[in-house]
């Protein structure tokens, strides 16, 4: 990167110049406290190491058993595909496709798409197209959820207990392994340095230096300039007073913000307001047995881990299940009033419940995984048998909407209305 590059925050879109930090520093934004840069060292091969590793384990995770269940001297094993595989046999294919996306699909795209960055750097060249490559990494990220996935089998452990006996098989320690692996390439992997050879290969690969006469105006689009959310290019329109363009870095399309940010996340919004109720209400497991069919809403499964003495679990999923996802539509609704409003009262703490949404969004999906798994497990013909409820699918939608609502959001629009008209 050159050394005095102008950039903007993409949380309020202001202005600053990139400085020199001291290793394992955080570059914060001078308005509204969001993380503009860490200060990594290069360390591909660490990286890259790490990345392999969680390939290997990945691929075992995915080869064996979760775990075993003793019934009547029987061994029942299912894989995580195995797992997905039986609620699509079922009829549950919504739920079906998002535990395949979102535990196999996504975290393998982000692994292969790390070795491809990382693997030519290793042997002295330069992965082709690595632009592309940095924009898919970017949009996947959201959807990978192991960590989830861990908690929920955690959870379908405790409730699988009584019923047989388990036995942990080679997956959970695997999946157990993937998650360290990948937070800890989170951690040395820097796209940012890749994004600087980029500018050095490419003519005229510095940017900062036409755009320095915009440098004193406070924010990127009162400058006349445009911030990929990509690759954080600040570049200029190629004609005045023109709201859309093209990155010269990346290929993205640009917009000053968000295009129809606020129409999006209201439909997004309202479609989740509805589906809510019927997650709540509607059971999202039906378990039948010789005796009797008895269907558990996601509070009846609360109660349960609750009065089995699991205090701490029925807690967490009642967090995560109930609260959150209620939360956040009422942050996101209160985030896309307002400021649609225009209303430029407290914007720091505005900014701050955007960030609590995008980071807690997520883990709404434990009791999706809870179920996917106990209805693999628990299939005993006319003893016992678990499937999934009608309230399963209205409940993912729910996760997938309020996340599309979170992504369509722009925060900068919060600090629109702070800047003077006049300027």
């Amino acid at each position: 990167m050159n050394k005095a590059s102008l950039i903007a925050c993409h949380e309020c879109d202001f202005l600053q110049w990139e400085t020199p930090l001291v290793e394992g520093d955080t570059a914060r934004c001078q308005r509204c406290g969001a993380t503009l840069y860490r200060s990594v060292p290069t360390t591909h091969d660490r990286a890259l190491a790490l990345t392999l590793a969680a390939a290997v384990l990945f691929a075992v995770a995915n080869c064996f058993p979760i775990f075993g269940l003793w019934v009547n001297g029987t061994l029942v094993e299912t894989t995580l595909f195995g797992a997905a595989s039986s609620l699509y046999a079922d009829g549950m294919w919504p739920i079906a496709g998002l535990v395949f996306v979102t535990t196999i699909l996504m975290p393998s795209l982000n692994i292969a798409a790390v070795i491809y960055l990382l693997l030519p750097l290793h042997a002295g060249g330069f992965p082709h197209r690595p632009e592309i490559v940095l924009r898919v990494l970017r949009h996947i990220a959201p959807w990978g959820m192991i960590e989830v996935l861990m908690l929920g089998m955690l959870v379908a452990l405790v409730k699988l207990q009584h019923i047989a006996t388990v036995v942990p098989g080679v997956a959970i320690w695997a999946f157990g392994a993937v998650m360290v692996l990948l937070a800890a390439v989170a951690v040395t992997f820097n796209p940012r340095d890749i994004w600087a050879r980029i500018d050095s290969a490419q003519s005229g690969g510095g940017v900062s230096h036409a755009v320095k006469a915009s440098a004193t105006m406070a924010t990127a689009a009162r400058a006349g300039l445009f911030v990929c959310h990509d690759c954080g290019l600040i570049s200029k329109p190629l004609f005045a007073h023109v709201h859309a363009g093209i990155c010269p870095r990346c290929g993205a399309v640009l917009h000053r913000r968000k295009h129809d940010s606020l129409t999006r996340t209201w439909a997004f919004l309202f479609a989740a307001m509805i589906l809510y109720i019927p997650a709540i209400l509607l059971p999202v497991m039906v378990t039948s047995t010789l005796f009797r069919t008895q269907s558990d809403t996601i509070l009846s499964g609360v109660t349960y881990l609750w009065t089995s003495g699991s205090w701490l679990l029925a807690a967490i999923v009642f967090i995560a299940s109930v609260v959150v996802p209620m939360l956040k539509i009422l942050s996101l609704a209160y985030l896309a009033w307002s400021t649609q409003l225009r209303s430029s009262l407290i914007p720091h703490k505005r900014t701050r419940i955007y960030r609590l949404v995008g980071l807690v969004g997520r883990w709404s999906m434990l009791d999706i995984y809870v179920i996917t798994i106990l209805v693999a497990f628990v299939q005993f013909g006319s003893v016992a048998t678990i499937d999934a409820g009608p309230g399963s699918i209205a409940f993912g939608a729910v996760v997938v909407l309020t996340m599309f609502a979170a992504l369509s959001f722009d925060p900068r629009l919060i600090w629109d209305a702070v800047e003077p008209e006049s300027e």
